[in-house]
């Protein structure tokens, strides 16, 4: 039985992008193209530094890592890529921390940045995560921004976070 790397982790703990990208293009000669991205915590609110302290994040575990295997199957559907990975990260996060990664192989450029950003828009606005973020004022959940809905749009896809794009 040969094991094979998850395609969706969801998880507390850092991760490492170039451990990530070895294993999602090993032994696989078809590879000619590898394109990540990778999200990191913001100190900054509307601009202003330092108005971020931390952000938690909370998931519905099974629910999570089914719509995003969802989100890679239709990427799957819609371009010629090879492979894809998307980590998110939960828990308590703090400014410059890693939390979200997706990376995607396929033979040529073309097909992997852009099934690349296709997840990114998706997990962006589709996936069920919920972000707290703790400032001077206190905490506060953040809503989906209406840019996050327009990106989504331009693949065709409506967002169903309840804003109007």
């Amino acid at each position: 039985m040969s094991h094979t790397a998850p395609r969706v982790s969801i998880q507390t703990e850092d991760f490492d992008l170039g451990a990530e990208i070895a294993t999602l293009r090993a032994q696989d000669g078809r590879v000619g193209a590898v394109c990540s991205f990778v999200g990191t915590v913001r100190d900054r609110t509307a601009g202003i530094a330092g108005q971020i302290q931390s952000m938690e994040l909370e998931h519905y575990p099974g629910m999570t890592e089914k719509s995003i295997e969802a989100m890679i199957d239709a990427a799957h559907a819609r371009f010629d890529i090879f492979g894809a990975r998307v980590i998110h990260r939960v828990g308590l996060l703090q400014p410059l921390d890693q939390i979200v990664m997706v990376a995607v192989t396929s033979a040529h450029r073309g097909e992997s940045f852009a099934a690349c950003e296709f997840l990114m828009d998706y997990l962006k606005t589709q996936a069920p995560f919920w972000k707290k973020e703790q400032t001077p004022e206190g905490a506060k959940w953040v809503d989906a921004r209406v840019s996050d809905d327009a990106a989504l749009a331009k693949w065709g896809i409506a967002a169903s976070n309840g804003n109007a794009a």
